[in-house]
């Protein structure tokens, strides 16, 4: 049965239910991107889009480009019973996600769900995704793709060849009909660009940063909030950082693991140097102390997963150097290789026990004291200073 349709009223959505894929050039893995398409009833001009995942947040993004390809808003988007469209399927009453539903209301449409085994509720969109097999598809198969980026250009040049070709048996193409019946009646978008935005509670670290869970990456607030909880709303470009509904610090987004995106102007003078924390420095500065705690660090740095993870153990070690003296420091850093346990809690469990002073042979290589803080390579930064020891914080002037 045919089905007319009104122009600007409707935008159809689905997944193909075939992938494309991107090769990692550094591990020679291949990922398997979705591949999103969208077709507006009347015109039936097509968009489509590669994604990393048919996630909430890879969907509504590719919906929003396809509002942003076409230059407009229908009146009502149609999706299948996508995970990240609906929660609850239901032939009388769906459960829309509520991001989603936040999207469609901030560029002024309605979610009206394909019903389950009503076909002919999506046969437009399955017809597009066929279409898409054949005229995007086929022409990349021989194609080797290392990022979305570069596999979405190439999509793009399929894209616009499909929608400027002249539809069978006629003499007009989709790009043609929908400049002509279709353009005008969708709703102007707004000038605010929707912003998926995700909402985590944390407590500020002693050193104060905020860790962002999803990214492992950690993100500085004024210092007088060390200590309080704070709620973290973050898109895909920006985390906001809200202390009793108050903004205390903006950042752009980063996804570097155990990364550190730091306002100097956040944090209070003694740590102020932490945006200036390397491998090397370390290094550099256990170095002007004595070999034996140069290498002892630069086995701490082998062992990491990552460097930063590191960064705040090291600079507690070396802060007992200002505290017993470049010798002491020396010989704990020797007894602990010997132990072959390394961390700030080793070193401060063989100082606190005179292990340092102790002969060779009063504690042979091998025979870790019994305390909770001495661990394998495993944990090399199971203690922290500014967790257990504040008065090892040392003044970055100080250093040499």
């Amino acid at each position: 049965m045919h089905i007319e349709h009104k122009a600007g009223d409707k935008m159809y959505i689905d997944y193909a239910g075939a992938t494309l894929d991107i090769a990692d050039t550094a591990t020679g893995e291949v990922h398997c991107a979705e591949v999103f398409v969208a077709i507006l009833g009347a015109s039936q001009l097509i968009y489509v889009e590669a994604v990393a995942s048919q996630g909430k947040e890879d969907f509504i993004y590719a919906c929003r480009h396809a509002l942003e390809y076409y230059g407009g808003a229908p009146e009502a988007i149609v999706p299948d019973n996508l995970r990240a469209a609906v929660t609850k399927s239901s032939k009388f009453e769906p459960v829309i996600n509520s991001s989603f539903q936040d999207f469609a209301s901030h560029y002024g449409m309605t979610v009206l769900p394909a019903r389950a085994y009503r076909p002919r509720d999506k046969a437009l969109v399955e017809g597009a995704v066929k279409i898409v097999y054949r005229r995007i598809f086929a022409p990349l198969r021989d194609h080797v793709f290392t990022s979305l980026t570069e596999l979405n250009v190439a999509i793009y040049r399929e894209l616009e060849a499909l929608n400027a070709s002249a539809f069978k048996d006629r003499t007009y193409s989709r790009r043609q009909l929908f400049e002509e019946i279709e353009q005008g009646a969708l709703a102007p978008l707004p000038k605010i660009r929707y912003e998926l935005r995700n909402e985590l509670r944390a407590t500020v670290m002693r050193n104060g940063h905020v860790p962002l869970s999803a990214d492992k990456h950690y993100y500085s607030v004024p210092h007088i909030h060390i200590g309080h909880k704070v709620k973290l709303l973050y898109t895909r470009a920006t985390v906001d950082i809200y202390h009793h509904h108050e903004c205390i610090a903006s950042h752009a987004r980063s996804t570097r693991p155990y990364g550190y995106s730091t306002d100097a102007d956040h944090l209070a003078s003694t740590h102020r140097f932490m945006t200036e924390w390397s491998t090397e420095r370390f290094l550099a500065w256990a170095g002007g102390i004595g070999p034996d705690v140069h290498d002892y660090l630069k086995r701490i740095f082998e062992l990491a997963p990552h460097p930063e993870q590191a960064y705040r153990g090291c600079m507690g070690i070396l802060g007992f150097a200002r505290k017993i003296g470049s010798d002491r420091l020396n010989m704990a850093c020797q007894r602990a290789s010997d132990y072959g346990s390394f961390g700030y809690g080793a070193i401060r469990n063989i100082i606190e026990r005179g292990l340092d002073l102790a002969g060779a042979d009063e504690s042979a290589p091998g025979s870790i004291p019994d305390h909770d803080n001495i661990r394998g390579g495993a944990h090399y930064d199971d203690q922290h200073p500014d967790d257990q020891n504040p008065d090892n914080t040392i003044n970055p002037e100080e250093q040499p």
